[in-house]
């Protein structure tokens, strides 16, 4: 058993988390940190949690954490860089699922989150945490970046085409929606029920900060460059993303769900649907699953591919978790063993 702490935990993220490693039998929550809210019970907080955990609040000071074998930051994006040296010079492993190690290109890291790095040294060392990649180098890191929510759903979407080189690099198009979870538990006038109720709309038209993060992941791993168009949309929904995704076949008489269901195949959290099924962000609803299905309609040479998780569990802390169960070489699926949450 392990001991370990959650930098921030009040966010949609942190509670996520809390959720998630009250239940795992590896774990033992050693500490909580929230600065506005130091003192204050956690089941206080997150009234879902009442009678499964009765640690308080604490400040990051008085929390204990160098003693921690591993350190979550469900921070904004630029805490984590700040702190994470010391943990990891004290021996604790450290998992930051904000922004601040995702990138290696530090001006485009820079330029997209509008500060300066402050711990460049650290960037190179990290590992991003995207299993279905990363897997061998995840299991001996000390420092993990936890994928985007928009990453994950568009690189396992569309990571078989481009390993298998048998679409254009170059022209991808990634239409994604997610619910208003994935913009944070601040409060904001744009997400108000009688804001963003019975309305859709596309947002960051003309770039969004995963779009970076999507291109570097995919380039890393195919070792090509990539050209992709990305929009995202928000949706009136608290959880979950759909992308569709479309990409220019190369070649004809490709079967394309036996590719999907080769690069997938002993991967425990994407599931390739059979052809032709429904694909429904309810179906990962509160679940550790990305679900893939891929067509190629009229046989046109476009290939549409549709990939639906949960933005808060694969997309953000079941991500996290599984990332940690891969570092202290526990069976992957410990802790996440999640049915989807229906109706």
């Amino acid at each position: 058993m392990i001991k370990v702490g959650i930098v921030g935990g009040t966010g949609y993220t942190g509670s996520e988390l809390l959720r998630l490693l009250v239940r795992h039998a590896q774990v033992e929550i050693a500490a909580v940190t929230s600065r506005s809210d130091a003192g204050t019970g956690v089941a206080d907080f997150h009234p879902a949690l009442r009678g499964e955990i009765d640690l308080a609040f604490t400040t990051p000071e008085a929390a204990g954490l160098a003693d921690c074998d591993l350190v979550f930051f469900a921070t904004p994006n630029g805490t984590a860089m700040n702190e994470a040296a010391a943990l990891l010079e004290a021996g604790v492993r450290v998992i930051d699922l904000a922004a601040d190690f995702r990138l290696k290109d530090l001006e485009v890291w820079q330029r997209w989150y509008g500060m300066t790095h402050a711990a460049p040294d650290l960037v190179e060392a990290a590992v991003y945490g995207l299993p279905e990649v990363n897997r061998e180098a995840i299991a001996t890191a000390r420092l993990v970046a936890n994928p985007g929510c928009y990453p994950t759903a568009v690189t396992l979407g569309l990571l078989p085409l481009l390993e298998a080189g048998v679409v254009d690099a170059g022209r991808l198009i990634a239409d994604v929606k997610s619910g208003v979870s994935g913009a944070g538990r601040k409060p904001s006038t744009a997400l108000l029920l009688a804001e963003c109720g019975e309305s859709f709309k596309a947002y960051s038209v003309g770039g969004h900060r995963h779009q970076p993060e999507i291109c570097e992941n995919l380039r890393h791993a195919v070792g090509v460059e990539i050209g992709l168009t990305f929009v995202p949309h928000l949706v009136p929904m608290v959880r979950g993303i759909e992308a569709s995704l479309y990409a220019t076949l190369q070649q004809s008489g490709l079967d394309l769900q036996a590719l999907f269901e080769a690069r997938y195949r002993n991967e425990p959290f994407v599931d390739v649907l059979p052809t032709g099924s429904p694909v429904e962000t309810r179906s990962v609803r509160g679940t550790n699953l990305c679900r893939l299905s891929v067509l190629e309609p009229q046989g046109a040479g476009v290939v549409v591919v549709q990939s639906v998780i949960d933005n808060l569990v694969k997309g953000a802390a079941g991500q996290a978790v599984q990332n940690m169960n891969i570092m202290f070489g526990w069976n992957e699926a410990t802790g996440l063993a999640l049915s989807a949450l229906a109706p």
